[in-house]
């Protein structure tokens, strides 16, 4: 009998383990199998472990983001947008939206209006082939007329570069100082900068900028300025403007910085460099500048006119490290007033503007080039005015 018993007891035990264990919510009963539960509980852990790393590890990686990229000033997220619009693709390469902006300098003031001075801003489309080795650009033939009534002694509005900042356009007045931001086609002014150390009732002589580190940088002429004859005055353009996307405004001492470039050119006083374009390349850490004018010989106001340069220079952060190329032949009444790096070429290919002004003579030139100084786009004439700054808008 215990023989024949025994299996029936196994069979029972069995039996009683894989009946489901009997729950009851309100009025409803159902059955949970222990193993069910077992197994439930341990996929339920699993997904929390792997939500738990997944929560940590983005998390980790958004802060580094933030710390490297999205800094934040006076409330709000640096804007990296470059260029303001998206590339159109055609069947050749990639189609940019350019702009360029006027310098008229006397000519600047509004024969409409009184008090009132006024710049051209000019779009066009930019086409560069896959290979980078083609490039067209053509522009239209009805420009924006920006306004102002801002002055300084009588002149105003004499816009001198193109800037994308913190995913807002801007341009800088190099008569009054003003850093006017472009919205809809309207001159907004943004901050005020003026001569030298910042403690001069004269507006500052913008002429180039670029962004640096979240910071929009604005130099000067980056010479001393001078009597008509060469005679020193002061050294108020050799000093740099940094400015923060909240529009605080730094003061930077540049002398030893030009100074550097002059002498590996061999510039040195009674020589000089007049700069009116320079961009910094954070792909190649380093400091891009095309000089508008280059002489070894004392400034005079008049020889100047046909003083204009066909060099490019190449500096490392400290300017330690200074490197000069040519690019194609030297006109002597074309000189560089504005660059920028064509995007989507990692900063190895150029398109600039050259300004021609020779005994009353007035005409802007673009070209497009790599930073080894091959030409893509010969010296083309784009009008008889002269346009001192170029932006991807």
């Amino acid at each position: 009998m215990k023989a024949a018993s025994y299996p029936y007891a196994v069979h029972d035990w069995m039996k009683a383990i894989r009946t489901p264990t009997p729950y009851r919510v309100g009025n409803a009963k159902f059955h949970l199998k222990p193993r069910n539960l077992a197994y439930g509980a341990m996929f339920s852990t699993a997904v929390f472990i792997l939500i738990y790393f997944f929560i940590s590890k983005t998390q980790s990686l958004k802060n580094i983001c933030y710390n490297e990229h999205d800094r934040v000033y006076g409330g709000s997220q640096y804007d990296f947008t470059y260029p303001l619009s998206h590339p159109l693709r055609t069947p050749v390469g990639y189609q940019y939206t350019v702009a360029v902006v006027s310098d008229l300098d006397t000519d600047s003031r509004s024969k409409l209006k009184p008090n009132t001075w006024i710049s051209y801003l000019n779009y066009g489309n930019f086409t560069i082939s896959d290979d980078q080795s083609h490039v067209e650009v053509i522009f239209n033939d009805n420009p924006v007329v920006l306004s102002s009534t801002l002055s300084q002694e009588g002149r105003g509005m004499e816009l001198s570069e193109l800037i994308v900042f913190n995913g807002k356009l801007y341009s800088v007045d190099d008569r009054t100082g003003v850093v006017y931001e472009i919205l809809d086609n309207k001159a907004i002014p943004w901050v005020l900068l003026t001569d030298g150390n910042g403690r001069d009732i004269k507006g500052f002589k913008c002429e180039w900028a670029t962004v640096k580190d979240e910071r929009l940088f604005v130099g000067g002429i980056g010479k001393e300025w001078t009597s008509i004859n060469g005679e020193v005055i002061n050294q108020n353009p050799q000093w740099v403007k940094s400015i923060g996307p909240v529009g605080d405004v730094t003061h930077l001492d540049w002398h030893k910085e030009y100074n550097a470039m002059r002498d590996k050119t061999g510039t040195n006083l009674p020589g000089y460099m007049i700069h009116e374009s320079g961009m910094w390349s954070k792909i190649h850490q380093r400091w891009f500048f095309l000089p508008r004018r280059f002489s070894m010989q004392r400034y005079d106001e008049k020889a100047d006119e046909r003083r204009a340069s066909n060099v490019m220079i190449i500096c490392d952060d400290d300017f330690q490290n200074i490197e000069v190329r040519y690019i194609g032949k030297k006109n002597p009444v074309r000189g560089f007033s504005s660059f920028k790096f064509v995007p989507g070429t990692n900063d190895n290919v150029i398109v600039a503007l050259k300004s021609e002004e020779d005994d009353g003579k007035i005409a802007t030139y673009i070209l497009v080039f790599t930073i080894e100084g091959k030409i893509l786009l010969n010296e083309t004439k784009i009008g008889d005015k002269k346009y001192e700054g170029i932006e991807f808008v």
